[in-house]
Order: C-alpha cells, then sequence, then structure tokens
C-alpha cells in the first residue's frame, strides 16, 4: 500500500468523525444512546452489586438467627436438666417424707423409746463377712450393741458394733441372728435364725406337735431380753414335720424389706426405767429438832 493511500484513511475516519459529530448536534441522537447505554450499564452493575449485598445480609442473618436459635436450644436444654434434677429432687424428698411419717406413726413399746437413723451403707455381697447395714448413730447417740432396730414393717435387726457417732447392724437374714420368737395365734415359741442373703430364715427348737398357719406372723417374745415384746418379726411361709430332727421344720421371711433400707427406728430402753429407785427421805421428827 502507498504512503498516499495510507493518509487517507485517517483522514476518512476524520472526516466520518466530524460528520457524526455535526449530524448528533443537530438530532442529538448518539448523545440520547450513550446517556441510555451508560445507564442502562450503571443499572445493571449497581443491580449486581445489591444482589450480592442482599445474598451476604441474608446469609448472615440466617446464620444470626441459626446462632440465637442454637442458644435458645441450649438454654432451654439447661433448664429442662435443671427442672428434670428438680423433679428428681422433689420426688426424692417426697419418697423420704412418706419413709419418716411411717416411721413417725410407730408407738414405741412401754418402757421403750425409739430413736431414728439413717442408714450410710450396706454390706450383703457374696464376699461380705456379714449382712448388715452402716447407721448414723454410735454408742454416744444411742445405738450400744444389742440394741435393736426395726422398719414400719418389723423388726430388722440389732446393733453389732458401735462407734461414737457411727455403728454396724446386723439383719435378720445373717447366719449369727438368733430371735426369741413367739407364733402370734399359736403362742408356740422358738428361735428365729437367719440363714443368708435372699434364704428364708428358720426357727428353732420347735415342738413336732406344735402347729402353725402359713401366713402366721411371728413376733418377738422378748425372753432374749434384747427385744421388746409383742413387735412383728417375719411370717411364716411353711411348717413341716422333719425326719432329721424331733422338732418342727418351719421356715419364715423377714417382714421388713432388707434389700431397700434407708431409715431405720433404733429401739431403746427407757432410760427412767433403768435408774434405781431412790428411797424416800424420812424427815425429822418435831421431838429430834428439839435441842
Amino acid at each position: 500500500m502507498t504512503p498516499r493511500r495510507l493518509l487517507l484513511i485517517p483522514a476518512a475516519a476524520l472526516l466520518f468523525s466530524l460528520g457524526l459529530y455535526s449530524w448528533n448536534q443537530h438530532t442529538d441522537v448518539l448523545d440520547a444512546f450513550s446517556a441510555s447505554t451508560g445507564l442502562e450499564a450503571a443499572g445493571s452493575i449497581l443491580k449486581g452489586i445489591h444482589a450480592v449485598k442482599t445474598s451476604i445480609a441474608s446469609t448472615w442473618q440466617r446464620f444470626a438467627n441459626q446462632s440465637a436459635i442454637q442458644q435458645e436450644n441450649e438454654k432451654l436444654r439447661k433448664e429442662l436438666r435443671e427442672l428434670s434434677a428438680r423433679m428428681l429432687l422433689v420426688s426424692e424428698q417426697k419418697a423420704e417424707l412418706e419413709r419418716l411419717r411411717k416411721l413417725l406413726g410407730i408407738s414405741p413399746p412401754k418402757d421403750w423409746q425409739l430413736l431414728g437413723a439413717q442408714v450410710l451403707g450396706s454390706r450383703m455381697g457374696p464376699n461380705s463377712p456379714f449382712i448388715g447395714i452402716t447407721i448414723d448413730r454410735g454408742y454416744i447417740t444411742g445405738a450400744t450393741p444389742e440394741t435393736p432396730i426395726m422398719t414400719p414393717e418389723g423388726i430388722a435387726g440389732f446393733v453389732f458394733k458401735a462407734g461414737p457417732f457411727t455403728a454396724i447392724a446386723l439383719l435378720l437374714t445373717d447366719p449369727g441372728v438368733r430371735i426369741a420368737v413367739t407364733g402370734e395365734k399359736s403362742r408356740m415359741q422358738g428361735i428365729l435364725s437367719g440363714n443368708g442373703l435372699n434364704k428364708p430364715m428358720e426357727m428353732l427348737f420347735v415342738p413336732h406337735n406344735a402347729t402353725f398357719e402359713v401366713g402366721e406372723l411371728l413376733v418377738t417374745s422378748g425372753l432374749d431380753n434384747v427385744f421388746p415384746k409383742g413387735i412383728p418379726v417375719a411370717k411364716i411361709i411353711s411348717a413341716a414335720p422333719s425326719t432329721l430332727t424331733p422338732f418342727l421344720a418351719v421356715q419364715a421371711v423377714p417382714l421388713a424389706n432388707l434389700t431397700k433400707i434407708e431409715d431405720v427406728l433404733l429401739v431403746v430402753r427407757d432410760p427412767e426405767t433403768l435408774l434405781p429407785q431412790r428411797a424416800p427421805q424420812q424427815q425429822p421428827s418435831s421431838e429430834a429438832k428439839k435441842p
């Protein structure tokens, strides 16, 4: 291409621009088109920015709402746990109140007093040397050795060892327990002996010709000088002649639920009945007062 032709291209472009400018001055078509195009372009950009802004704000709001919901849920869960704990506490307190009401409804035998005690622990496993419980009273607070313990149902055992403020009590099913009892109806006497955990007790030295009914209550006879007379102990479940001994084979189960003891009563002698009576002092005669 020759230099002359190269110069014609810019010249033609210049003439076209001048003509277009002159035409626009008279018609304003290009100004309107550029304004409209620029406005649409700016609007599209602003719409995109607004959409992004709205999306970010919506996402943040959803996150904030979700976080608030999670916090509210955690708060409700905490309140639910607290209410559940309170309900359990109220239920336990109600059960304890019922137990205490039953204990308070028991009248002590004549010349005896009742002292309440709480069970601190139990020893009933196969490896335990005895079947018993630990209570929160000792010899300073009324639980001396051989002190009977009972529940609202009847005799549960007696104190075996005592410290100053705690004591160990043997339960009826311990093999070392012996209680003098008598049949409530038959009035036949014998010695009730423990045979081990979850095993029926045995009534010893019952004459072969004695008659017992299944379900008859056995109460303390008081002949052992440990238990007061007339307190329920056990219920007969079987009575049959023995082929090995000249005595009747009598089995009984304790009335007290020995596996669910939480509170007990100690049956202690009234201190006033243990004090020797003082002889009345003689008043000096009127003649002795005279010099």
